[in-house]
């Protein structure tokens, strides 16, 4: 099966946003990636509910919601309310005391449950997790800002993920610093998605269905 290829929304042009939602829908992206950050679980401020609601609104096309922030069970009917059936959510599990009960109200909603895992954390601490998710997001990068240096170190996990992911039944997904030379790489290997940046999608002087033609290609 095909890889999915997802957009990161948080590096769209903001001045058009209706104009490159509608450009990313012709190139047929599989999703819309949303970075919700609160400047405490993570070093910045990114996406808002309001965006969330925007871009709800004005695509039929999944979202992925990505909660970069400190006990989002606090907040989480929020984002909740502004998501259809069949959206994915993520959540980092260090930022919940209670990561299963957040992604069982996730699951109650009728969304699905994803954990992001980032470069530092291990796949024994997450264990539990992997038996609730339908998606896990490996982090190739420190989460916070687009535009980093892939952590190498991180290969070795997201094959540890790959071997475990048939008997747990998750989907996994890349995310961070991901060019054409990590899906080139690790497409093959069975990745089930991309999230696309500012490496390799946003800013470039190719079009959106260009570049997603290339990428299929080589996926």
């Amino acid at each position: 099966m095909a890889a999915e290829f997802n957009a990161s929304m948080m590096c769209a042009d903001f001045g058009n946003l209706e104009k490159e939602i509608s450009l990313l829908e012709k190139a047929d992206i599989d999703s819309f990636h949303i970075d919700i950050m609160d400047g405490r679980y993570v070093p910045n401020f990114a996406m808002s509910l309001n965006d969330l609601r925007y871009i709800a609104k004005a695509t039929t096309k999944p979202l992925d919601v990505h909660l970069m922030i400190e006990h989002p069970r606090t907040h989480i009917n929020l984002f909740l309310d502004a998501l259809r059936p069949g959206d994915t959510v993520y959540i980092h599990p260090e930022a919940e005391y209670h990561p299963s009960t957040t992604l069982q109200a996730i699951i109650d909603a009728g969304m699905i449950p994803g954990i992001a895992i980032n470069p530092g954390t291990s796949v024994e601490t997450v264990m539990e997790m992997l038996v609730i998710v339908k998606k896990v997001l490996v982090m190739a990068v420190n989460p916070g800002n687009a535009g980093q240096m892939y952590l190498p170190y991180v290969g070795k996990k997201v094959r540890k993920l790959l071997d475990l992911r048939e008997e747990l039944g998750f989907k996994l997904y890349w995310d961070g610093a991901c060019g054409m030379d990590r899906i080139n790489e690790y497409a093959p290997l069975g990745i089930d998605g991309f999230i696309l940046g500012t490496t390799v999608l946003f800013g470039k002087k190719q079009s959106y269905q260009e570049i997603l033609n290339s990428l299929r290609e080589l996926a």
